[in-house]
């Protein structure tokens, strides 16, 4: 996702420690694998049934350490595609998110040498940082590391490539922050932000003097031994990467390179991660001291509006997802947990800080949910095992629900509520029932609820509760509790707010007529490099406009002709990565502007020339070209000489993708009946087109 166009040299050696251990004992973070036996089965059972048919993951990777031994180490499932390359310990994965604690690591050793301050806004230390709102001089290195910035979330363009290490993304990011403005005041509350990190990993830059890549190998992985992890930074080998599949697509696709390095774009090993573990078990010295462990490990998400208190796996510390991990809290035991999803590759690491455990989970397909899951499952029999749990406990409820009668008032909770990307309508009955249905899908069955003596709206089987809360800024939200089993892995606990009620917004006849021209219209992405493994999807944003929600695009406020905002203000997940929309017209063609990504709409596409042979040429600006199938030419093969640093991709009427030069190799396909073709390069690249 950047810009960075040479390999940087492997950093120095960075400060070596001692790690204790008795005579004659294994150095800490060595393999040993002879004791946990009963445990090591479970989690290769476990680890099975993920790679079976249930769940059909391709591949999965686990350790466990304690007290500074590997006691756990394993995987299982689909590695290369002619099965000539196993999967092993040194086997490497992406981590994504859970990239976020090498970047709150390194942000804290700063700390610890006083050359920042977390309560120091970071203009003091990025002084070109600038953004259209006043508010970003209030935000600090905190509020980076906790979520609670106020940015929008999610600058990612060109930053997912397939094998490239493009540092767009990086070397940009500062330029498309001064063109945003902020959600939220700095502070008032915790919502996912993956341009946090980002933004995070150029301040140990500016206030080190090193990159990113050299100052976690000098100040992480060399003293750990993590000799498996690298960044796309490195020279990487993708030889001892897991294989990728996307079910889309036959056979093994190339590598995965994330490119915004600190929010997501480490490569690792399970064994590798639960090394890292030590820095915030006590098993190191010298790397973080223990104040800088200790505030990570606080509830950062309580210094702003959250939901009560109740059983989560989110709960906000410095980088962690969670400090409280359910369900731990069961047993008295402190679980410190960060998970991470990139489009093919899934972690999880999770953390006892008290028993000096950690267990990590790395997949191929997937899902950081499940990952966790298993390393949840992992850490409890170790502890059962050992004996630090006398026995298992049982899944929770919230029990049957018994009706009640309903307060009156109630009924004007009813109305649309709005998150990020969606709508929900919530229908109260005066027969004491919530119905929650989404306009986006009316042919999916409606959720429904029974108001309890509690107070709280109840789901028939127990597992749900929902009510609605007016907050302290004077908005109302739909929270949600939930319990969720997963066959065979556990159960899992959600609090939050799951929506926020959307306040009326009149919009002037031009307005709504400007709007209403766009209704059920497709823009498609023509800022994506050729690389981009967003092109493995039809790549579009498509307006849609209902009559339940006037003067919204789904959750978007209308603000004007051509313009509308995510303007929700709800913390944990629920609002996280809403942005602006900006449209205006160039050449006769309508074209939005979302972060830092742009769509030209359909309506502007022509042709593709039927006859037997064309030429096509990337334009000056870099953008992508966009064309459709003729019907003279539907069923026809298509065959393009590709030059380097191009690509094409061709999608159906639905819009799946039918083929993607990146991963399918060759130059020759089908045209689909009213389908789209895409065609991307480096500016000038032309490509010479046979149709026949």
């Amino acid at each position: 996702m950047g810009k960075r166009r040479l390999w940087l040299p492997a950093a120095a050696l960075g400060l070596m420690i001692t790690l204790l251990a008795p005579a004659g004992a294994m150095a800490a973070g060595q393999s040993d694998t002879s004791a946990y036996a009963e445990t090591q089965k479970e989690a290769a059972d476990k680890a099975a049934l993920l790679t079976g048919t249930t769940y059909n993951i391709t591949s999965v990777q686990y350790a466990l350490i304690d007290h500074g031994r590997i006691v756990v180490s394993g995987q299982t499932g689909r590695n290369d595609e002619k099965g000539k390359k196993p999967l092993t310990a040194d086997t490497m994965y992406g981590i994504g998110s859970t990239s976020k604690m090498f970047t709150t690591a390194a942000v804290m050793k700063l700390v610890d040498e006083g050359k920042i301050d977390l309560d120091t806004p970071v203009v003091h230390y990025i002084p070109d940082f600038t953004m259209k709102d006043e508010r970003y001089k209030q935000i600090t290195p905190r509020m980076l590391l906790n979520h609670s910035s106020g940015l929008y979330g999610s600058t990612l363009g060109n930053a997912f490539l397939f094998e490239d290490n493009d540092t767009y993304a990086h070397d940009t990011f500062l330029e498309h922050l001064a063109s945003q403005k902020l959600k939220a005041d700095p502070g008032a509350y915790s919502v996912y932000s993956n341009d946090g990190f980002t933004l995070a990993e150029i301040l140990v830059e500016r206030v080190s003097g090193m990159d990113f890549t050299s100052f976690i190998h000098q100040y992480i992985t060399q003293p750990l031994g993590m000799s498996d992890t690298i960044t796309p930074l490195d020279k990487v080998n993708t030889a001892p990467m897991a294989g990728l599949y996307y079910p889309s697509f036959k056979g093994q696709l190339p590598n995965e390179t994330v490119n915004s390095i600190g929010a997501g774009g480490i490569y690792s090993t399970a064994e590798d991660l639960v090394r890292f573990s030590q820095m915030f078990t006590g098993q190191t010295e010298g790397l973080l001291s223990d104040l800088s462990v200790q505030a990570m490990e606080q509830a950062e998400y309580k210094r702003g509006m959250w939901p009560p208190d109740a059983d989560n796996i989110v709960g906000y510390g410095l980088g962690w997802d969670s400090v409280d991990l359910f369900p731990f809290g069961e047993y008295g035991i402190q679980a410190l947990a960060k998970g991470g999803d990139t489009i093919l590759y899934h972690a999880s690491l999770v953390v006892l800080p008290g028993e000096n455990m950690a267990a990590a989970v790395l997949s191929s397909g997937g899902s950081s949910t499940t990952d966790q899951m298993l390393a949840a499952d992992i850490l409890l029999h170790a502890l059962k095992e050992k004996g630090e749990i006398a026995a298992f406990k049982p899944d929770k409820s919230f029990g049957q629900p018994v009706k009640a009668p309903m307060p009156e008032e109630l009924e004007s909770q009813a109305g649309m509520y709005g998150a990020t990307n969606q709508l929900i309508k919530a229908e109260i009955s005066t027969d004491s029932e919530l119905s929650i249905t989404s306009p986006q899908a009316p042919a999916s069955p409606a959720q429904t609820f029974v108001y309890t003596a509690d107070g709280t709206f109840m789901s028939a089987d127990g597992s749900t509760k929902a009510s609605f809360v007016k907050e302290k800024n004077g908005q109302t939200y739909l929270w949600v509790r939930q319990y969720a089993s997963l066959p065979g892995l556990g159960q899992i606990a959600v609090s939050q707010y799951s929506a926020e009620k959307l306040e009326p917004n009149d919009i002037t006849p031009d307005t709504a007529a400007a709007w209403a021209a766009r209704s059920g219209k497709q823009y498609l992405l023509i800022s994506e490099k050729y690389s981009s493994e967003v092109y493995m999807a039809l790549p579009a944003v498509k307006v849609n406009l209902f009559p339940d929600a006037p003067g919204y695009m789904l959750d978007q406020k209308i603000t004007g002709p051509n313009s509308s905002d995510g303007e929700l203000q709800i913390p944990v997940m629920a609002g996280r990565d809403n942005q602006a929309f900006t449209f205006f017209t160039q050449d006769g063609a309508e074209y939005l502007q979302a972060a830092d990504s742009l769509y030209v709409r359909e309506d502007a596409l022509k042709p593709i020339y039927a006859g037997k042979k064309s030429a096509l040429t990337i334009p000056s600006s870099g953008y992508s070209r966009w064309l459709t199938v003729p019907e003279q030419a539907a069923g026809k093969t298509m065959d393009v000489k590709m030059p380097k640093h191009a690509s094409f991709a061709v999608y159906d009427d639905k819009g799946a993708c039918v083929y993607y030069s990146i991963i399918g190799g060759g130059h020759q396909v089908t045209l689909p009946a009213n389908g789209k073709l895409m065609f991307a390069g480096d500016a000038g690249v032309k490509m010479e087109i046979t149709i026949k």
